[in-house]
């Protein structure tokens, strides 16, 4: 009787619904299961972080075929896996200019080799009740990849030269040009002194413009959106580990549309 119901209130046949109850799948049923499942996996794998664009990539990397975004969102939305992602506004800082450089970078964020122009900025989190720390990044704009990263418990001059120091360590006779906002730390004699003597080029965003530093900045969303805001953080060593595991992530194995489909260390790699 239930059947019998369902049809008449479907408005199909008894014979029909026994024809579609006892047919074949075809090929491409069966591989949305298969792309469910695997999609499914690997949501939980990454704490649910990506979107449909995202899972796009990975599924067209795990079959080994160029999926439509079209059909891994639908196929998304029936089986009720949804990004958590939710963007959330960054404050800005001013800070008083000591030693100013021009916006040499001037918004070119592509390069045609590694090691040829780099981006940083310092960011804020906070962890257990009321405790902050910064991190101070930099990033390869050949790739998206960090280059170095350094998190401290204050935002002072050390915790930038550092970051500085350890990347300037990597390069091989390179001489990459720097673009940072005008904070004090990048205005600073110290600064400017370690950025001398590597031989490397300044460049400084315009006051209040921190589309200068585009790249930078949608770094810190993507870590905050994908890692930071998800979780909450009791010690500063959870945090650290947190962003080491989150940063190493980034680096190897978030792939990325604009590489390819690749990895930013990937993409790396096949350069040299």
């Amino acid at each position: 009787m239930a059947v019998i119901l369902l049809c008449e209130i479907a408005g199909i046949s008894r014979a029909a619904y026994y024809k579609w109850l006892n047919r074949t799948p075809s090929v491409r049923e069966l591989q949305n299961e298969e792309i469910i499942k695997e999609m499914k996996a690997l949501h939980e794998e990454v704490d649910g972080i990506y979107g449909y664009r995202r899972m796009t990539l990975n599924m067209s990397r795990k079959f080994g075929q160029n999926f439509n975004h079209k059909r891994i969102r639908r196929l998304m939305k029936v089986s009720r896996i949804q990004s958590v992602i939710r963007r959330k506004k960054t404050l800005y800082k001013r800070s008083t200019p000591q030693h100013v450089a021009e916006n040499v970078l001037n918004r070119e964020f592509t390069a045609e080799k590694p090691n040829e122009k780099w981006v940083t900025d310092v960011t804020e989190f906070k962890y257990g009740s009321s405790k902050k720390a910064y991190l101070s990044a930099i990033l390869d704009l050949y790739d998206g990849s960090i280059v170095s990263y350094v998190l401290g418990h204050s935002n002072n001059n050390n915790l930038v030269f550092k970051t500085l120091d350890q990347a300037v360590e990597l390069l091989d006779g390179g001489h990459p040009l720097i673009h940072s906002d005008r904070g004090f730390q990048y205005t600073s004699h110290g600064f400017k002194r370690r950025i001398n003597k590597a031989e490397m080029t300044q460049s400084m965003s315009r006051v209040g413009r921190c589309i200068d530093n585009g790249p930078m900045e949608s770094f810190w969303g993507t870590l905050k959106c994908e890692e930071y805001y998800l979780h909450k953080y009791e010690t500063f060593e959870e945090l650290s580990n947190a962003i080491d595991k989150y940063i190493h992530f980034y680096n190897h194995d978030r792939y990325q549309k604009r590489l390819n489909g690749l990895s930013p260390i990937e993409y790396r790699v096949k350069a040299a």
